[in-house]
């Protein structure tokens, strides 16, 4: 298994949306049922208060902390029906140091990663080989506009890249509240539990249709870590060329505690 394998899974490993800085939003609204639904327009002032609340809900999930850790056990297949299992730790200090240890087989650590807010180290224990990358080179990897940021919220369970800006359509049920969006890159229908707006699936459609790229994640088994709210389940299913099964499974997240993030690179270590 290559690092880039690992290193996408880990990528993906919570949500693909974040809040953005808002304007107006419009919304036309018909009901039917215990169902609502508001296609944007500017000329309905109380839709624009509706679907402001809501994402002014979304944003109040946001997760802060100073630390994170978690064990994420990792179940990938692909189209050409490989199958993997492996193991992974995640530590991170916020704005400063995202550290990820790779374990494979017989409990042998493949791969050790050092992110830091413009850098990418990268040490291969089953080649010997260490890398050191700028931090654009995780963009080049998942072909994603991201930064160290950006990874920072999705190993945590932060949205990115859902833009507040151009809302389509809000949706509720009895049980639900779904936002489509659309922005450069993806349009976006994200779904939340309608009582306490934790996400709980989203779908992305790639906006280059010759690209025919999609992504559903879905969220599962929320479980409170230190008063924050946590998906410990994540099932992701990405399709472009090929198709990518993924199942991630977090072991014992903690937020706020000491840590440490040893990266020691042996001396007879090539670097590639």
């Amino acid at each position: 298994m290559r690092f880039n394998i690992a290193i996408l899974i880990l990528l993906f490993s919570a949500s693909i949306f974040s809040c953005r800085s808002s304007r107006k939003l419009q919304s036309a609204m018909s009901k039917n049922d215990t169902t609502i639904t508001v296609v944007v327009n500017p000329a309905e002032n109380d839709s624009v208060k509706l679907v402001a609340a809501a994402l002014e809900k979304i944003q109040g999930n946001h997760i802060d902390f100073n630390t994170f850790s978690s064990k994420i056990k990792v179940n990938y297949q692909d189209s050409k029906q490989r199958n993997y299992d492996f193991n992974a730790f995640v530590r991170i200090r916020k704005d400063s140091v995202i550290w990820i240890s790779v374990i494979a087989a017989l409990g042998i650590e493949a791969f050790k990663v050092y992110i830091t807010p413009d850098s990418v180290k990268i040490i291969d224990k089953l080649d010997k080989t260490v890398q050191y990358r700028s931090v654009n080179y995780i963009r080049e990897l998942i072909k994603l506009p991201v930064d160290f940021y950006t990874v920072q919220d999705i190993i945590v369970g932060n949205p990115v890249f859902f833009d507040t800006t151009n809302v389509l359509t809000y949706r509720e049920t009895e049980n639900s509240v779904s936002l489509s969006t659309s922005d450069e890159f993806f349009k976006q229908l994200l779904t939340l539990r309608r009582n306490d707006f934790a996400m709980l699936h989203s779908k992305l459609d790639d906006v280059d249709v010759s690209r025919n790229r999609t992504a559903d994640f879905t969220y599962e088994d929320y479980a409170p870590v230190s008063n924050r709210q946590v998906a410990l389940e994540r099932k992701i299913s990405v399709s472009e060329k090929t198709r990518l099964e993924i199942n991630l499974e977090l072991k014992q997240p903690e937020f706020d505690k000491p840590l440490n993030f040893p990266f020691n690179v042996p001396k007879n270590y090539k670097v590639k």
